[in-house]
């Protein structure tokens, strides 16, 4: 099999996509329902982390776990990462050793050079200009509580990161409008999304943004590797908040993400992030059964 692997969203279509989304749903109910799935018998996944970990750490490991296989741990501290070798000697050593790698680590160059030195499939689990996984877990989130987000609207709100680089590509490839409220000084990258631009729209003002949307979602002022700008960013971004009325401007029933972790009291309110709308833990939980599907199309393509 032609290795597939899942560095960022514009390298599938929206078939690709949407056939991993519906497998994750169909799995996680197949795990809700306390029926065994366990394909990956006999097989190893690799976590490599550069960056600091919770959720994604968890969700990958027990994932693969559950559905059989077997996970290595490895921190650039502690492995020879950390002493020099290069990532292209890394990659050609240890994708001789596993089936199966997921990466979480600084520039998307990094993870594009272990990747072309692989023998096996690598996932992105984080770079500074992409989160895959992340984003492929919020539409899975939205499927369950509205239905298909083919012709919706989502507001993002705050920093031009990689979660909203994400979004910007999903936006394209399956079919939904973005609007981002995004400050002065922090412009989009355009070499980082697709051409056109038809499927966003730029507002200055996170209440104009959100009006019409189905979905409002943010994420932290200050993103890991950024961290000596965080005062600076706090003034920039105060009035970036998802407060009541950011919430009250979208559509009635609109659901509110947020990646975790979350600062209530900066990026979101507290009221927004604990209320009703809020569907932030199902989204957490969701990234356990989300990547389940995306290591399923990596390690044995379209599976009917």
């Amino acid at each position: 099999m032609t290795i597939r692997h899942f560095l960022k969203l514009a390298d599938f279509s929206a078939q690709e996509l949407n056939h991993m989304l519906e497998r994750a749903l169909w799995i996680k109910q197949k795990q809700k329902a306390g029926t065994p799935y366990r394909p990956f018998e006999g097989k190893v996944l690799l976590m490599i982390f550069e960056k600091a970990s919770t959720r994604t750490r968890v969700s990958f490991e027990a994932g693969f776990c559950q559905m059989g296989g077997s996970v290595i741990h490895l921190a650039s501290q502690g492995s020879q990462l950390g002493r020099s070798e290069s990532i292209e000697d890394t990659a050609r050593v240890v994708s001789r050793m596993v089936d199966l790698v997921m990466i979480r680590t600084f520039g998307q160059d990094r993870l594009e050079a272990f990747a072309d030195n692989s023998r096996v499939a690598v996932i992105n689990g984080l770079t500074n200009e992409y989160h895959p996984v992340q984003i492929m877990t919020d539409i899975m989130t939205f499927m369950e509580h509205k239905g298909s987000i083919a012709g919706r609207k989502v507001c993002w709100v705050g920093d031009a990161n990689n979660m909203s680089y994400s979004w910007l590509e999903a936006a394209k490839i399956l079919g939904f409008h973005m609007n981002l409220a995004i400050p002065e000084g922090y412009p989009l990258d355009l070499s980082l999304i697709p051409e056109g631009s038809d499927y966003y729209t730029l507002f200055k003002d996170p209440v104009e943004a959100a009006q019409g949307c189905d979905l409002v979602t943010t994420d932290v002022w200050t993103s890991m590797g950024y961290e000596e700008e965080n005062e600076k960013r706090r003034r920039d971004f105060a009035n970036y908040c998802v407060n009541e009325k950011v919430m009250a401007a979208a559509n009635p029933g609109a659901l509110f993400m947020h990646c975790l972790p979350a600062h209530r009291g900066e990026e979101v309110a507290a009221a927004v992030i604990d209320g009703p709308q809020s569907v932030v833990f199902d989204e957490a939980e969701n990234r356990l059964h989300a990547q389940k599907g995306i290591m399923e199309f990596c390690l044995k393509g379209w599976v009917d």
